[in-house]
């Protein structure tokens, strides 16, 4: 019994060992499953009471970072049947390497969008009353490439104002000082008003406000605040800007395995104070007073002083008494702090506080029981239903038992008469769906495989774009095979209209809303040059792809069905109300939406609240169970439809799954007004067209799998009954 114990602690050491239990990784220890249940209880009941004593886990201690590694310890693996231990760095940015660097040697700072949650209008950082964007040009090293998915979203690469050289600690040191007045007054008061909050980033690493009282860590620091009601000292709802901030920058320094160091956190604590200039001179407006090194002119920002929140020095945003601009001077201070982070684990502070993984098992497992009841029903249907129809079918040989001929059967002479309304627009919208449908399990394998990073500003967008464009074949192709079938003549414009339907649906909306969001000086109002880049895209690239599907669409022998088509078709029965559109549809939509709400709130999250969203193999795996839910429901209905002889299933069968698209704009609406705070008529109609698209993009995809479904399933079951 000692000695059990002492190897269970011996792996307990191990695994909160700083050097994140190198014994246990490599196997030098092997415990049976008796003794690690031991060690996990010792585990849990250490960090319980930790977290009992108020431990935090944002801060930049060893006890903190032993209770986040605890925390995110099931985040920390990779793989699907053997799990194995990585690093969050190994899981978001695969195959990346730190950067090291020397004593004093710049680490370039870079600014991102100035966003809010209440409103969906992000600006540049520049846009803001602030310094202006140095002129000295970014290092070859650091450049990134603008892909077409971060001028979409709008996301710059711009240099920030700040300087952070190695290992160099700064007191307040002024930056530079602006006027402010009028309209921009107004504009930033309304920026603070709606939380607006700025992000930069050092070394890749956002910016982070964290709190150890509070437990708490969040990207960004907010523009300004508002003074709440009743608060002593300050004006009731005044607002007050953040002029000074204050960075602290954390690295790891290890003289054996690498020189330089490496950042492994980046953050920021924001102060209001109204600067003042000793001898009560005027303030004049400079550009870089850190380069003028005008530090000493200032009484409230010098050697040694480090400016605190206090209510009485504010930086209130007003005018002045008789109307004038006011002036701000903006000034900053850094502060390097050694701490045994290892770089690997630099991104463990930012998913603290993230659903565990559980939360996506959860949802799959549910999805899956939708998926196993489907399937019972089907094979019901499959075995025992059929079986027993084909068989006695088979077996009839008189007239007499012919003319008694009851339920699916009886329409096998109608049950392939092409539809007779819009067959274009049902062969348009199937083969848009099989598009869409391809690109986004492409998209999804390239994930899963580490080709793109969805962390990465505007690549899965870019991703997504590229191969919807590049499989048009496989939408002109879908699209001429059953438009072929429905022996329709016109198959140039067929085909025009594949490739042009859903495109220019989407970018009609788009452009409309870009005018707004030009108007509005949002950063993600597009140029002129990449709607051109766009336009180029479609027309260069789509579109003849889909003229070459459809090329070998209409070449190919025309689809084989079991049965002939009567020349008069036979008269429908009236149905039951809940048995015909658009009760039917409705009901037969939900099992589809059914199998992705629950994921879909985590991509919505990520979408609208700024969260991250890393794991493309549930997406793969609820992707997989959508599409079985989508084909398995299509046949059922379809069969409960053939059984009160409506032969007309073609149309039905493609609304009975795209109706899931309705359910995903309803819930988008549910989100909107329960998770979000949206103010504003702008940001809900950028909000409420965006989703509409990935709505209607969701509907066409589910209609494609129900319709191909149904039709498989059709020739399945009349190939295998004997009609004369």
């Amino acid at each position: 019994m000692t000695r059990f114990l002492l190897r269970a602690a011996m792996l307990l050491a191990a695994v909160l060992s700083p050097d994140n239990g190198v014994m246990g990784a490599e196997g030098k220890i092997r415990l049976s499953r008796k003794e690690k249940k031991v060690a996990a209880k010792q585990e849990q009941v250490k960090f319980a009471n930790m977290k009992a004593a108020g431990q935090d886990q944002v801060g930049m201690t060893k006890e903190a970072t032993e209770l986040r590694n605890y925390e995110l310890r099931k985040k920390k693996r990779k793989g699907l049947l053997k799990r194995r231990e990585a690093s969050i760095a190994q899981i978001l940015f695969p195959g990346a390497s730190p950067e090291e660097y020397g004593d004093h040697e710049p680490v370039p700072a870079f600014v991102e969008l100035v966003e809010s949650k209440k409103t969906q209008l992000p600006f540049e950082y520049y846009d803001l009353p602030t310094c202006p964007e140095p002129a000295e040009k970014i290092q070859k090293r650091f450049r990134q490439r603008r892909n077409l998915g971060s001028r979409l979203m709008g996301h710059k690469l711009q240099m920030a104002p700040y300087n952070f050289p190695a290992k160099v600690d700064k007191d307040c040191t002024p930056l530079c000082v602006v006027e402010v007045g009028g309209k921009k007054l107004r504009w930033l008061r309304k920026l603070v008003d709606r939380q607006y909050r700025v992000h930069l980033s050092l070394d890749q690493l956002p910016v982070l406000m964290r709190s150890k009282e509070l437990n708490y860590a969040v990207r960004g620091y907010p523009v300004g605040f508002k003074a709440p009601p009743s608060y002593t000292g300050l004006k009731e709802d005044e607002f007050y800007l953040y002029n000074h901030l204050k960075f602290t920058i954390t690295y790891h320094e290890d003289p054996n395995e690498f020189e330089g160091v490496r950042i492994t956190g980046f953050d920021v604590h924001p102060v209001s104070i109204t600067h003042k200039k000793k001898g009560n001179e005027k303030d004049e407006l400079e550009t870089n007073l850190e380069a003028a090194n005008k530090k000493d002119d200032w009484s409230t920002c010098g050697d040694g002083q480090s400016p605190m929140n206090e209510p009485e020095t504010y930086l209130a945003l007003r005018s002045g008494s008789t109307g004038e601009s006011m002036k701000i001077l903006y000034s900053y201070e850094v502060e390097w702090k050694e701490f045994e982070l290892p770089w690997a684990d630099r991104w463990d502070i930012y998913l603290v506080g993230s659903p565990d993984d559980e939360i996506h098992y959860f949802a799959i497992v549910n999805s899956l029981m939708i998926v196993i009841f489907l399937t019972g029903a089907v094979a019901t249907i499959m075995i025992r239903t059929l079986k027993k129809d084909i068989a006695g079918y088979n077996e009839m040989q008189t007239l007499e038992e012919a003319q008694e001929e009851t339920g699916w059967k009886l329409v096998h002479g109608d049950v392939f008469r092409p539809p007779q309304s819009y067959p274009m627009l049902l062969s348009v919208m199937v083969g848009t769906g099989a598009q869409i449908g391809s690109a986004f399990f492409i998209t999804l394998c390239a994930s899963m495989l580490r080709m793109l990073n969805p962390i990465k500003k505007g690549q899965a967008l870019t991703a997504v774009i590229m191969l919807y464009v590049l499989c048009g074949g496989v939408g002109g192709y879908v699209s001429s095979r059953l438009y072929k079938f429905c022996d329709a003549k016109s198959w140039k414009t067929c085909t025009i209209a594949t490739a042009i339907a859903f495109p220019g649906l989407i970018v009609s909306m788009f452009l409309v809303l870009n005018v707004f969001l030009t108007v509005a000086g949002a950063a993600t109002a597009v140029s002129f040059l990449t709607i051109f880049i766009v336009f180029l895209l479609w027309a260069g690239v789509s579109t003849p792809l889909v003229f070459v599907g459809s090329y070998f669409g209409y070449r190919a022998e025309k689809v084989t069905v079991p049965t002939k088509t009567n020349q008069i078709a036979r008269f429908i029965p009236e149905t039951p109300y809940y048995a015909s559109p658009p009760a039917s549809v409705l009901l037969a939509g939900l099992l589809p939406f059914g199998t992705v709400c629950i994921e879909l709130f985590f991509i919505m999250s990520a979408l609208w609240l700024h969260q991250l969203y890393y794991i493309m193999g549930f997406l793969m795996a609820v992707l997989f169970i959508l599409v079985a839910t989508c084909a398995q429901v299509s046949m059922v209905m379809c069969y409960l439809q053939l059984c009160v002889e409506d032969h007309r299933w073609w149309w039905k069968s493609f609304a009975n799954c795209a109706s899931a698209g309705f359910y995903l704009f309803a819930y988008s609406i549910w989100f909107l007004s329960s998770k979000l705070e949206l103010v504003g008529v702008l940001p809900v109609v950028v909000y409420l067209t965006y989703m509409s698209m990935i709505a209607i993009a969701f509907a066409l995809m589910c209609g494609t799998v129900g319709y191909l479904a149904s039709f498989w399933f059709v020739k399945k079951i009349y190939g295998a009954v004997k009609v004369d």
